[in-house]
């Protein structure tokens, strides 16, 4: 099953069995979009030109991934079916915006601080994603249904786990950016830092 999902999440700490955690780990890419301007100000602006469209207007950066699974569902002789195992391939992908390489030392080191804080804040995401995908891992693993031939009853079970786990994902995402945008968070402070921080350098 092919399942691609756009979106951002909050990370939580979960403990899992030691058989979803092995043979897998997710592949990391960054999509760079260029930005133009000389001062924090005019890269700020072109962001706000450039930057990847979520919705209706434009973000500072974006995660999204790809995830698509290989199961294995076992019928067994006592008319059960069990999916004995669940490798998935995730791909998540980090759009970032990318300065011109001509910035004055003082930009650029404003521009440094911003866009490592910029790209600390989508990783998180990864880690989100990739603790969701874990979970789903955790709950697919010897999932069983009695009286199954051809496993229909089984795979409308993970279905379940995958539209529940989907929704917390979600949840989690909204909450995170409520709190890392909104007045005094992390990512409100790296844009007041980054504009207002090189334009005091300037004066």
């Amino acid at each position: 099953m092919n399942q691609v999902v756009r979106g951002v999440v909050l990370a939580v700490a979960v403990v899992l069995p030691s058989v979803a955690l092995a043979g897998w780990k997710p592949v990391e890419q960054v999509e760079p979009y260029k930005i133009i301007g000389s001062t924090a100000l005019d890269l700020y602006r072109s962001i706000g030109e450039r930057g990847p469209k979520l919705g209706v207007r434009r973000v500072i950066a974006y995660t999204d991934f790809r995830l698509t699974w290989q199961r294995d569902y076992q019928q067994r002789k006592d008319g059960a079916c069990v999916l004995a195992s669940a490798k998935p391939k995730l791909i998540i992908t980090y759009r970032l915006p990318q300065a011109p390489s001509s910035l004055s030392p003082q930009t650029q080191a404003a521009w440094d601080r911003f866009s490592a804080g910029v790209r600390t804040h989508e990783e998180m995401h990864g880690e989100i994603i990739t603790d969701m995908v874990k979970e789903i891992q955790a709950v697919s693993v010897g999932l069983r249904a009695e009286n199954d031939p051809g496993c229909r009853k089984v795979r409308a079970k993970l279905q379940e786990h995958l539209g529940r786990l989907s929704q917390a994902q979600r949840q989690r995402s909204r909450d995170f950016d409520r709190v890392e945008m909104g007045d005094g968070g992390n990512v409100h402070r790296l844009v007041m830092e980054f504009i207002n921080g090189d334009r005091q350098r300037s004066n």
